[in-house]
Order: structure tokens, then sequence, then C-alpha cells
């Protein structure tokens, strides 16, 4: 599942990638959906592997909607956009529909542990400014590991994977 799945910028290389009906994208911007569908998903011919169901505007993370449980998701640059509890919503209703062992890798722009709330952050590689309490946000990794908090959900790893505008890949694992 593609959270925060937009115009499907990724979902059309997912979509090739896996079997036919086996990509799943939300998102808050339905235009975006239409458009991903309507014209990226259709430029490259593969609508046939995309169902138009396994596509849903929502934005209270109500996954449950997909009628299913799913191995992976994938949240990219959404929590970026979050304020810390609408990222801790989307945990928190994710875990109600991933399987055991299931795994969200989910990118967001790491401080320092010692970086003050109240200040930005540049960051040097993507020279992108970052705020503790206004988009984009910014978190310490302290601060994303403990969103799962009482929710089934480890964290497995987060590290910097080189991403040309700064963000950090924190990956959740689903408890049983």
């Amino acid at each position: 599942m593609d959270i925060g799945c937009g115009s499907l910028r990724g979902g059309v290389r997912f979509a090739a990638f896996l079997e036919p009906g086996h990509y799943w994208g939300v998102d808050s911007n339905e235009s975006l959906i239409e458009a991903g569908y309507g014209i990226e998903l259709n430029r490259l011919r593969l609508t046939d592997r995309v169902p138009r169901t396994n596509l849903i505007h929502d934005d209270e993370f109500d996954f449950s909607r997909f009628g299913r449980t799913f191995d992976t998701a994938i949240a990219q640059s959404l929590f970026t956009h979050l304020p810390t509890n609408r990222s801790r919503l989307c945990l928190h209703r994710l875990a109600r529909v991933m399987r055991a062992g299931g795994r969200l890798f989910a990118t967001y722009f790491e401080i320092p542990e010692d970086h003050g709330f109240d200040q930005p952050y540049l960051h040097r590689r993507g020279g992108v400014t970052t705020f503790g309490y206004q988009d984009p946000f910014h978190y310490r990794r302290s601060e994303m590991a403990a969103m799962a908090n009482d929710i089934p959900w480890r964290v497995v790893w987060s590290e910097d994977w080189q991403h040309p505008r700064n963000q950090t890949m924190m990956i959740f694992e689903r408890l049983a």
C-alpha cells in the first residue's frame, strides 16, 4: 500500500513491478489520484494492472476501506507534511490492517536530538529548511520511534539512505 500516493509517481513503478491488482494507494487529494490513474497509468498502459477501486481518496487514514490486510506499506514524504498527531494516527490505523511481520517504510526529515523544537533546521543536502511546528515538518529519531509507543510496531531500521533532499528512512515492523 502506498500511503500518500498522490499522482502515482511511485505508483507507476510499483504497478509495473507488482502482480496485477497488487498495488493499492491512498491519498488525501482526490484530483491527484484521478490524474495519476487517468494520465500516468494510462500513458504507460498500466491501467489493467491497477483496478480503480485499489485507489482511494481518504484523509483520515481509514485503511479498512480496502477490506484487506497488507504485508508492505510505504509512506514516502508523508510524515514530512504531517504534524506528530496526524503521523501517529496513520501508524495507529495502519497497524489494524497490517499482517504480523508486515513493514512500513516511512521517510522523514531528521534533526539532531539536541536541536530546539522551535528552531528551523537547514538540511545541507537538498537545501530544505524544516520546522517542528509547520510544514515541512522535521522529527528527532527518538520522536519518530516514540510515535509507535502503545501501537503494535517496533522500529527495525532507521538510517540515512542518501535521499537527495536529506530524508531519513525508518522501517516499522508490525508485531504479532
